[in-house]
């Protein structure tokens, strides 16, 4: 089953009646959740966030009793109008966040071009980690390149004139391709995309010809002959694609990034809500449907319960504003 068919029997899968609930605020604190709880994913379906979100949204469903929906809130800002949207939600539970490694990233790049911050990473509290993959390099299986080094001698001799796509300014992709291209001491030309899956989508049809993406977004297009990928942005090469080598491996000793996907409430959502919340997650990663949907994407489980996922928030996103002020301001 490939994953256009993955998520599309997620996306169609019967769903609880709705249920609508109202009480005083204490009692809405005990009995939560009340009513519909959604899922705002800040990218366009397609995505390592929204392959993260659709099967953990059903199994969630059977562990709380009422629907939980997904809304992809695709407004383009590399995911910045959907987190900032998920920040001004109400703290009561029942609007989540399922958002990538670029929570971060985002006000950083706002502080960089002397901007208004959308919203600050502190506005959340962390859930549970659900995905965490090293970032592949893709190129069409038309492009010339058999390896890095061709990619990159290419493009010293044509500086910024190879496109490469991402989902959007200062966003997961763009990251870890100017991470690349830094290390490498070669200019690429970047093309934002409102997300992740319409960044494929150009590569496919050759508008860009480079892309990093996680394994599960990319593994279907490589079995098909459609795509070739060169590097591993991991530290150690993946069980999904076992021979290929990483960045680290080539040389790059810098160039290191991971896109994970992770579970977000907003910072004052009340702590019986929480414990309610991260115990349904506990169980909804162990659902033998959501383990085998991800790993039919190449993306397996890669689950942290809230302490754990609080402290390795804390330090990615330490390396990742390192790497954006290292960076500098890049288009």
């Amino acid at each position: 089953m490939d994953r256009r068919t993955i998520l599309a029997s997620i996306a169609t899968a019967p769903l609880w009646q709705l249920g609508l609930g109202s009480s005083r605020p204490a009692r809405a604190q005990a009995e939560w959740p009340t009513r519909n709880i959604t899922i705002i994913v800040p990218f366009p379906a397609g995505g390592q966030a929204d392959l993260a979100a659709r099967p953990v949204a059903l199994a969630l469903e059977r562990q709380l009793g009422k629907p939980v929906l997904v809304d992809n809130r695709a407004g383009g800002a590399g995911g910045s109008i959907g987190n900032a949207q998920a920040a001004r939600a109400d703290a009561d539970g029942h609007t989540l966040l399922m958002t990538l490694s670029s929570l971060a990233v985002l006000p950083e790049s706002d502080r960089l071009f002397g901007r208004p911050v959308a919203y600050e990473v502190s506005d959340f509290a962390p859930v549970a980690r659900v995905l965490a993959d090293p970032t592949l390099l893709a190129v069409p299986a038309a492009a010339p390149w058999r390896t890095v080094q061709d990619l990159v001698d290419d493009a010293t001799k044509r500086p910024g004139q190879i496109p490469y796509g991402s989902s959007g300014p200062y966003g997961t992709l763009h990251i870890a391709m100017e991470m690349f291209a830094a290390s490498a001491g070669i200019k690429l030309q970047h093309v934002p995309y409102r997300g992740a899956a319409p960044a494929l989508t150009g590569l496919l049809s050759g508008t860009v010809q480079a892309l990093a993406s996680a394994p599960g977004v990319l593994k279907q297009q490589v079995d098909d002959g459609k795509i070739r990928v060169l590097a591993n942005w991991g530290a150690e090469r993946i069980p999904s694609f076992p021979d290929l080598p990483t960045f680290k491996e080539l040389g790059y000793k810098d160039v290191e990034f991971y896109i994970w996907a992770g579970l977000f409430a907003q910072r004052a959502t009340p702590e019986p809500v929480m414990t309610k919340l991260r115990a349904a997650m506990r169980e909804a990663v162990k659902v033998p449907d959501v383990v085998k949907t991800f790993e039919a994407a190449g993306s397996p489980v890669a689950y942290l319960d809230t302490p754990e996922f609080s402290a390795f928030v804390d330090a990615d996103s330490a390396r990742l504003i390192a790497a954006v002020k290292k960076i500098g301001k890049v288009g």
